[in-house]
């Protein structure tokens, strides 16, 4: 699947219907009054968050989107149909921007969660609505009103609790892959990982979480070098942060500060989430390692060794990550 998480596109809504000029043409009824019905309104945008979508992909080739117009009035005072309103289904963690003024109109997070983006005209006065005692035919009505045109910016932030953070090759999609049913690609080469890769990991109780290896991180990343800075956006909705550091690279200790001052560079805050790192590979060194011991000793919290390959303390981890979890709960409550 191709990522998609920007796109541009244009709505435009639809025209209000126009107001008809007509008159009563009954048998015996000599005088007739306007019977000219209004026109029916436009139809409006609304964009709509779908959960089978993950991606902006949709709006690569499409970027027009209009509803349809109200249509006119009729005889016997009858108001014109109103036009259809056009859907628009983006996937949850959808921001939603004004292209000239940048303003953020919504920010669709939960699933069928809606938000108008141009709203339909409205449709012009028939003739009966300009009856008065001093004109008792009038012979005109009013046009209906056009619908609002915009040009939206689309952001898609993945909505993931938990983001796995780390250099390229430091096993994050083994990680996510094991677990979970995610099944991203692996290989031993830097950027294997060309779009975020979301897993759901499940607890005993049959409760799930979203998991999101983001693509691998590298130095100047917050500064647009790599592929860091496309998917730095992803990990500002997460609640906890994994950071994952191959213990077998030359500079662990190196690669951590690395991480920790891209997010400091980039931040929105990304920087004060709560973290939890995990050193990986732990199998294929000595857990006597000095570096194990120093970045220990440099993590304020506590340090987890483990083998995403062998499963080695993946089970302690997630422990910690379920209860972390859960006081972060208790303190948005």
């Amino acid at each position: 699947m191709q990522f998609i998480d920007q796109a541009e596109i244009q709505v435009e809504a639809g025209k209000g219907g126009d107001g008809m000029v007509a008159f009563r043409r009954e048998k015996y009824v000599p005088a007739g009054g306007p019977a000219g019905g209004n026109g029916g309104r436009g139809g409006s945008v609304i964009l709509v968050a779908v959960e089978h979508l993950q991606t902006l992909l949709d709006f690569k080739f499409k970027h027009h989107f209009q509803a349809e117009d109200g249509q006119r009035g009729g005889p016997k005072n009858m108001t014109g149909a109103a036009g259809g309103d056009r859907l628009i289904e983006v996937p949850p963690g959808t921001m939603v921007y004004d292209a000239e003024t940048e303003e953020l109109l919504g920010d669709l997070v939960k699933s069928r969660q809606t938000i108008c983006v141009a709203q339909g005209g409205k449709g012009g006065l028939g003739n009966k609505h300009f009856l008065s005692n001093s004109n008792r035919a009038p012979e005109y009505a009013l046009p209906g009103l056009e619908g609002e045109k915009r040009r939206l910016r689309l952001e898609l932030k993945l909505l993931a609790e938990v983001g796995i953070i780390g250099l390229p090759n430091a096993g994050k999609s083994t990680l996510i892959a094991a677990l979970s049913a995610a099944r991203p690609k692996i290989a031993n080469y830097p950027f294997t990982t060309l779009v975020p890769n979301l897993g759901v990991v499940r607890k005993l109780t049959g409760d799930g979480t979203v998991f999101a290896d983001i693509p691998g991180l590298i130095e100047g990343a917050s500064l647009g070098l790599g592929l860091g800075y496309e998917f730095l956006r992803h990990i500002e909705r997460t609640r906890l942060l994994l950071h994952l550091v191959d213990i077998t690279d030359l500079n662990p200790v190196e690669n951590y500060h690395t991480i920790q001052k891209e997010l400091k560079t980039y931040g929105r805050n990304v920087e004060n989430k709560r973290q939890i790192l995990a050193l990986n590979k732990v199998d294929a060194v000595d857990l006597d390692d000095a570096e194990i011991q120093e970045l220990s000793s440099k993590f304020r919290g506590k340090v987890f060794l483990i083998s995403a390959v062998t499963g080695m303390g993946l089970e302690e981890l997630m422990q910690e990550i379920w209860h972390l979890l859960e006081v972060e709960e208790r303190i948005k409550s």
